[in-house]
């Protein structure tokens, strides 16, 4: 008997159900972090866009940062049972789903209206913590009233101390668990995308922003709709309303106050002075060498971040994962150890945790999620990079987080690069 056609047809074809909701659409089609760059391109203006993606000068050690991680190759073992995997560990004594921190990024509200709110409910439902930059869009208070999580505050040193502490008083207040220090700032690294656009925050109107404005109505319609964007923290500041120095008004005259305020008289005294006003674990961010490593485990901090500042600041300071291990063996576990810079894969992390640090902070690659489709995108980022950890721990035969180390490693020799 023949059979039909269109039977046959209807035996091999099945027709996906067309899905109303756009964000889902999105998000669908980004299989990984690369793929919420290029939607989050697509969404955003040139000008907010290259705020996010660049970095200082040539941009070279943004991409080397990347790079590092590329040219390291697994080892993996086989034959293990790894039917019961667990990806949970510790990080300043208190346990987090997976070895994953979200970092400090500066004007979040920029990618998207509800900016540093979204990114910690994303983080509070993932169990990881969440770290708050100075220069945020929405308040220590507000971020802490959506979030049950770990928050931690991320604090520049400035001239002005009766702000710096009153921020930090603040953060307090708020259940904050730990400080973030940031130490590579003396001055403000040369961002070059945004010279070349005269790219100012809040974006000044003028014939290319209203050109931009007509080319991503989405981003413009939520912009217009939004209220003001601005250094919320800062602005909520008693000491800087006292001082008369910024009265939050005006997100410009901001910038130019705090682009004032970084203090390039800081040196490792002045770590003295914020254990006198906060009780709880201090990381210093911004190590890029074993011997300051070393300095900042001898006058004993909790816990400092190997970063370079997403290669914003100084371009060709070196790779930070090229740093985890020779940092890791000078501390010899004196002090705990975490890395930011280049993740975008859960395999970024996994690499970074096996070379010695206890976790891997992230900014860039939640901000493009939040960019192509706000918190749900930062959900999805931090749902792929979870899996992604699982798959990658799954293949390497490691059943949990203090299974990896440098035997399932493979390092690059020098002067080695990987082909694009």
């Amino acid at each position: 008997m023949e059979i039909p056609l269109l039977d046959t047809l209807r035996s091999v074809l099945q027709f996906r159900r067309f899905e109303l909701n756009a964000t889902t659409r999105r998000l669908a089609s980004a299989a990984n972090v690369a793929d919420l760059r290029l939607l989050a391109k697509k969404r955003l203006p040139a000008g907010v866009f290259d705020y996010i993606d660049g970095a200082a000068e040539d941009e070279i050690t943004r991409d080397a940062n990347s790079e590092a991680f590329r040219r390291t190759e697994f080892k993996p073992r086989i034959l293990r049972d790894v039917s019961v995997l667990d990806t949970t560990t510790t990080i300043l004594g208190k346990p987090l789903a997976l070895p994953l921190i979200l970092a400090p990024t500066g004007f979040t509200r920029i990618a998207d209206p509800q900016g540093e709110l979204a990114v910690a409910r994303a983080a509070d439902r993932a169990n990881i913590p969440y770290t708050l930059s100075t220069m945020s869009t929405r308040t220590i208070e507000e971020v802490r009233a959506v979030s049950n999580g770990r928050l931690w505050f991320q604090v520049y040193v400035w001239k002005d101390r009766a702000m710096v502490h009153d921020m930090v008083k603040r953060a307090k207040a708020a259940n904050y668990e730990a400080l973030m220090l940031t130490v590579d700032t003396a001055v403000l690294g040369r961002r070059e995308r945004d010279v070349r656009r005269g790219f100012s925050l809040p974006p000044k109107i003028g014939l290319e922003t209203v050109i931009d404005g007509i080319m991503h109505p989405s981003w413009t319609w939520r912009f217009a709709r939004s209220e003001p964007i601005k250094f919320a923290t800062i602005a909520g500041s008693t000491s800087a309303s006292d001082s008369g120095a910024v009265d939050g008004s005006s997100a410009v005259s901001l910038a130019e106050f705090t682009a004032k305020q970084f203090d390039q008289k800081l040196s490792w005294a002045d770590v003295e002075w914020f254990r006198s006003i906060w009780e709880g674990p201090i990381i210093i961010k911004g190590i890029q060498t074993v011997a300051d490593a070393q300095i900042a485990a001898d006058i004993g901090m909790s816990c400092i971040a190997l970063s370079n500042h997403g290669g914003r600041q100084l371009d060709t300071a070196p790779a930070i994962f090229d740093l985890i291990a020779p940092v890791a063996d000078a501390l010899q576990g004196r002090v705990e150890l975490i890395c930011d810079g280049g993740i975008r894969r859960g395999s970024d992390i996994v690499k970074a945790v096996a070379a010695g640090a206890q976790a891997a902070m992230s900014g860039r690659a939640y901000l493009y999620g939040l960019g192509a489709a706000g918190e749900r995108g930062v959900d999805h980022v931090i749902t792929l990079m979870s899996n992604d950890v699982h798959r990658v721990m799954s293949l390497l035969g490691a059943t949990n987080i203090s299974e990896l180390n440098r035997d399932l490693l493979q390092f690059a020799p020098a002067g080695y690069r990987t082909t694009h």
